[in-house]
């Protein structure tokens, strides 16, 4: 089996983590039901290599923000292709991102995250 992914990392502010996880619990489902074959999102906790740039350093992340890091599944580049067009157009999706991305409390801001469309190299 060859899947593709769609990968991502971004900064959350700390307060608003549990505001964040449950959008993210339900944008799993939509991602879901439009052809994805999992969604997965974590938490860092061990972001320091020696040697090496940091999550925390590409995404800019203030002192108050943790780094959420994700990826979802699909079996085909053209399933991830036709449920982005999918998702894109769920009006659920607009209700749900609409209150993280309020200017007053921003607590998504596409502009730091990092994204992305993966092919298998090893498996």
């Amino acid at each position: 089996m060859t899947n593709y992914i769609d990968g991502f990392a971004l900064p959350i502010p700390q307060n608003h983590l549990d505001e964040y996880k449950h959008v993210a619990e339900t944008v799993a489902k939509i991602w879901k039901e439009h052809g994805a074959l999992a969604y997965f999102e974590y938490v860092g906790e061990d972001l320091k290599f020696e040697g090496t740039r940091t999550f925390p350093e590409l995404l800019d992340a203030k002192e108050d923000e943790v780094i959420v890091f994700g990826w979802v599944v699909f079996d085909s580049k053209a399933t991830r292709d036709l449920a982005n067009q999918k998702v894109a157009k769920d009006p659920r999706m607009n209700n749900l991102i609409s209150p993280l991305t309020d200017p007053s409390k921003m607590i998504f801001d596409a502009k730091r995250m990092v994204y992305g469309g993966f092919q298998p190299l090893v498996q």
